[in-house]
């Protein structure tokens, strides 16, 4: 399941909805739907993330979320290290061999120090 999927699905489940229901409603198969909502298909587009936000009468900072978790839904990711450090290549090799042994626990540990790392050069 992906970020986007996730919210999707709680956002649904909270208003009662079924999945053939919200697709009928913003121009999707169900299947798509389900799909987006497991994972099985990448990163939405920007128009149907803007009809789901209107469904669902999302404002301001929720939309800005849920647009973000959108952009990091993609299941399917592909790194470009040429050109960077031998650490950076081995590091992108590692990481889809190990990603499935890791808890949830330390997936937010990893992400919570990027995050701060990030914040610290400004990006």
């Amino acid at each position: 399941m992906t970020p986007f999927g996730q919210k999707l699905r709680e956002l649904r489940a909270a208003r009662g909805l079924s999945l053939k229901s919200m697709a009928n409603e913003i121009g999707v198969s169900a299947a798509y739907l389900s799909a987006l909502e497991h994972g099985r298909r990448g990163s939405p587009a920007w128009y149907l993330v803007q009809r789901i936000i209107s469904y669902f009468n999302i404002i301001w900072d929720d939309a800005e979320e849920l647009e973000k978790l959108a952009q990091m839904s993609n299941p399917r990711v592909v790194l470009d290290t040429s050109g960077l450090k031998s650490e950076v290549t081995a590091l992108a090799n590692r990481l889809p061999k190990i990603i499935p042994y890791l808890s949830v626990e330390d997936i937010t540990e990893i992400n919570a120090v990027i995050s701060a790392r990030l914040r610290a050069i400004g990006k």
